[in-house]
């Protein structure tokens, strides 16, 4: 089942405090002013992980996420959604939710 940018949205603003900015067609979604998640093209998801949970991501779901070259030194991954298993995307914006609200 293809995760859709609205059930994005719907889960990242359920969460305490996150606010929904961007434009229309690059939503994101911020607790704190601090990025949580954005759509960065209708398929491809950018979320914010603290890199000490970054690998077990990719090595648990190597088909929903992966690390451009450039994001390497960031706190990011990429969620291709035609491919993200659901609990796996909700998971990583969650981690990305506890990260930045601190």
């Amino acid at each position: 089942m293809r995760v859709t940018p609205d059930e994005v949205g719907r889960y990242a603003q359920s969460l305490p405090q996150v606010k929904r900015k961007g434009t229309e067609s690059r939503p994101a979604w911020y607790v704190n002013d601090r990025l949580v998640v954005r759509l960065d093209d209708p398929n491809t998801l950018v979320i914010r992980v603290p890199l000490s949970e970054r690998e077990s991501l990719l090595d648990a779901y190597p088909d929903t996420f992966g690390v451009p070259p450039r994001m390497e030194a960031h706190h990011k991954v990429e969620a291709y959604l035609d491919q993200a298993q659901p609990d796996a995307v909700r998971m990583a914006i969650a981690l990305a939710w506890e990260m930045q609200r601190r």
